[in-house]
Order: structure tokens, then C-alpha cells, then sequence
């Protein structure tokens, strides 16, 4: 049986996927904040510790777990919202709590949702150490917080494929675009779970 963990978790979309796909498996904790989605998972998952706020969390005690999951906050990243992107202190940027978690957990599976918007919204870089060393010429970073997203993984270890499936793909009268990551360790023996 896969021992799952979810963080940024919403309703459980993901580990219904994960379960769906895989078969049965333990839910070992979720983790959010939103009372609506709080009242949901407890619901769904009762006695399944809810971590709350992931920025606070801490991940040494928890134990193996095979799969991790995360949907982590699409506002900043949304063509629907304000494109803040991918930063340090916008909802969006706690991205780097999830690679966080990946760094400390381990999993032998990571498995991330985010909007299509994902692919265009700008992302804090590293990589461009001075305005014009890479990217447009622009003052602003060029990096897009897929590549920030990949990177941070990359830079974890792990190798990753990722697609992008509209909701119209799979018979909803909508399009609702959604970009999936699939990541695993590049070293195997690496990973925490397994």
C-alpha cells in the first residue's frame, strides 16, 4: 500500500488521482489552511493529522511516505489573477515550502498541479545574477515559475516530466488548463520512502 502525503491539499483531488491510478493507500497527512477545505479533508480523511500552515510545519517526524502531492496556491501564477508570479511573499511563492518538504521527505514520487499560467508567470531567479545576463534585457527575471518549479527539483535531485491536460480533455464542457508534474529521484537509493 503507497503512504501518501499531501501538502497544499485542497479537497484531495491529487490523492484521489493517486488512489484511482495506483489502488488502495494510506493517507498520512494533509495540509492546509482553508477552512472550506479543512471541513472537506476532515471529512474525507477523519483522524488523518492536518498539518495546517506548511510554512510551519516541520517534516523530520513524520516518517517515510512514497508519494507526496501538492497543488500549491495559483493566484500569483493565474491569468485569472493579479501575475504577481512566482515569488517570495506571494501565495504562489510557497512553492518553496513544498520543495522544502521534498528536500526533507524524500519521496520516491512527487506529484504537483498548478494552473496553465504556471508556464508564463514570471519566477525569482538565481540564475540571473545581474539585469541582461540572460533572459529578455529587462530588469525583471526571465525565468517562468515552470522553470523555477523544475529547477528547484532538479536542484533536489529529482528528474521530472511534466504535461498540460485541459479539463475538456477528459470531458468537462470547459477548458480549465492545468500543467501536471511528475518527479522522481535521479538516484533512487536517494529517496526516503520506497
Amino acid at each position: 500500500m503507497l503512504r501518501v502525503g499531501s501538502l497544499c491539499s485542497g479537497y484531495g483531488g491529487l490523492e484521489m488521482a493517486i488512489s484511482e491510478v495506483f489502488g488502495e493507500t494510506e493517507i498520512v497527512f494533509v495540509a492546509d489552511i482553508d477552512k472550506g477545505a479543512c471541513k472537506i479533508l476532515g471529512h474525507r480523511h477523519p483522524g488523518i493529522p492536518n498539518l495546517g500552515d506548511i510554512r510551519k510545519s516541520e517534516y523530520d517526524v513524520i516518517g517515510a511516505i512514497d508519494v507526496l502531492t501538492a497543488g500549491f496556491p495559483c493566484q500569483d501564477v493565474s491569468a485569472a489573477g493579479a501575475r504577481r508570479g512566482l515569488r517570495a511573499g506571494t501565495r504562489s511563492g510557497v512553492w518553496s515550502e513544498v520543495a522544502r518538504a521534498v528536500d526533507v521527505l524524500r519521496p520516491p514520487v512527487v506529484f504537483i498541479e498548478n494552473v496553465h499560467g504556471l508556464l508564463s508567470a514570471k519566477a525569482d531567479s538565481y540564475v540571473e545574477w545581474c539585469p541582461g545576463c540572460m533572459g529578455d534585457g529587462s530588469s525583471e527575471p526571465f525565468l517562468r515559475g515552470l522553470g523555477a518549479v523544475l529547477g528547484d527539483l532538479a536542484s533536489l535531485g529529482y528528474d521530472a516530466e511534466w504535461t498540460s491536460v485541459r479539463a475538456s480533455d477528459v470531458g468537462a464542457p470547459h477548458r480549465r488548463e492545468r500543467v501536471f508534474i511528475l518527479a522522481f529521484p535521479q538516484d533512487p537509493d536517494g529517496a526516503a520512502g520506497g
